[in-house]
């Protein structure tokens, strides 16, 4: 049980617990102060104009070149001839 709801996503996306916690927890904050921009914004047209999509984009672009590095390590580790 503990290990279904503590251990297995992030070692599904190649983490341990304490860099998910860090990495899931940026994340959270990102989108967290993005969603406030983005209420002031519907406030007062006149702030926070890109901020909003600045952050989704940001996120996916961090989502986007881990996803790469981690296709990239995985093709690595299949590829490589080992000299002995």
């Amino acid at each position: 049980m503990f290990r279904r709801y503590f251990l297995a996503h992030p070692a599904d996306v190649g983490e341990t617990y304490g860099q998910h916690l860090l990495a899931a927890g940026r994340f959270g904050l990102a989108m967290t102060a993005g969603g406030i921009a983005c209420m002031i914004h519907a406030v007062v047209p006149a702030v926070f104009q890109t901020r909003g999509s600045d952050t989704v984009a940001s996120l996916y672009r961090q989502m986007v070149a881990k996803r790469a590095r981690a296709r990239d390590a995985a093709i690595e580790m299949r590829t490589v001839e080992w000299v002995i």
